[in-house]
């Protein structure tokens, strides 16, 4: 490893950050200086840019893909090299805001029944009823689980927060069949080594097996599920509030994307042309 790998390390470990983010800003620093063949002490402004236009023209890289290498970059230079002035005038790009992909409740339905494996069926269970994001549902331990007060306990979700979200009933008598049959110790749903976690991409992947048994035409991850427990909360009558709570959200903005996706609640609004066409109708029968 080298020196400025273990700082880089150091610094964002001083700062709290995710492993996982840890993990990916050095791949990013280190797939940078490999472009180059040089440290990236030894780099500066005019190669930041041109490896961002490698990155965009060449790779075609996603928006989300981009962003965290460019997030990296600036995190490396600001911090750990100390030359903030590198990455000064580098913006962004404008971040395209498409709408999620929301499953029907008979879609999901469909779903669960395409879950070959009993603990992956759990566990996409588990995300949909918690509103879990994918690394949280695979993390969970037996004891977050708390069927005195129906609630899970979400540890360290994104931004290193803990939050409390709702048991289900329904789900915890499914947990009690999982953990009789499966006997978890540590981690709810754990992987080859009873001492680590499932990993998320047992997981992503068990999400497209199944999108393709149950007939489903769009496309189905477990962050799918998690919209889908938002929108279906929503159009149940559940408060935004709530449902910014149970799902983590900083901001109510956030949230209230749902308002966006909800067919009940955009299919139940009368159209201006409705209104009038009652107005008219209402008029005409006056005159008769």
């Amino acid at each position: 490893m080298t020196p400025l790998r273990q700082r880089m390390i150091e610094e964002m470990e001083l700062r709290n950050f995710a492993p996982r983010t840890v993990a990916l800003y050095v791949e990013n620093a280190a797939r940078f200086a490999k472009h180059f063949g040089k440290s990236p002490e030894l780099l500066g402004e005019e190669h930041v840019r041109q490896y961002l236009v490698y990155l965009v023209e060449e790779r075609k890289l996603a928006w989300g893909t981009y962003n965290q290498a460019l997030a990296a970059l600036r995190y490396l230079y600001r911090w750990v090299l100390k030359r903030g002035d590198v990455v000064r005038d580098i913006r962004g790009p404008r971040r395209v805001r498409r709408l999620p992909v929301v499953l029907s409740p008979d879609e999901v339905r469909r779903f669960f029944a395409g879950v070959g494996s009993y603990k992956h069926r759990m566990i996409l269970m588990t995300a949909y009823s918690a509103g879990l994001r994918v690394s949280e549902a695979t993390h969970l331990r037996v004891t977050d689980i708390d069927s005195e007060r129906m609630v899970i306990r979400v540890c360290q979700g994104k931004r290193n927060k803990d939050r409390y979200t709702v048991l289900s009933p329904v789900l915890w008598e499914m947990l009690r069949h999982y953990c009789w049959a499966a006997r978890p110790v540590s981690f709810l749903f754990p992987g080859r080594s009873p001492q680590q976690p499932v990993s998320a991409s047992q997981v992503q992947r068990a999400c497209k097996v199944a999108q393709a048994a149950a007939g489903i035409d769009k496309e189905v991850s477990p962050h799918t599920l998690r919209h889908s427990f938002a929108t279906h909360l929503l159009e149940a009558g559940t408060d935004l509030r709530v449902i910014q709570a149970l799902l983590g959200h900083s901001s109510p903005q956030t949230t209230a994307l749902y308002t966006r996706v909800s067919t009940k609640l955009i299919g139940g609004t009368p159209s201006p042309l409705d209104l009038l066409s009652r107005s008219s109708n209402g008029q005409s029968q006056g005159r008769g």
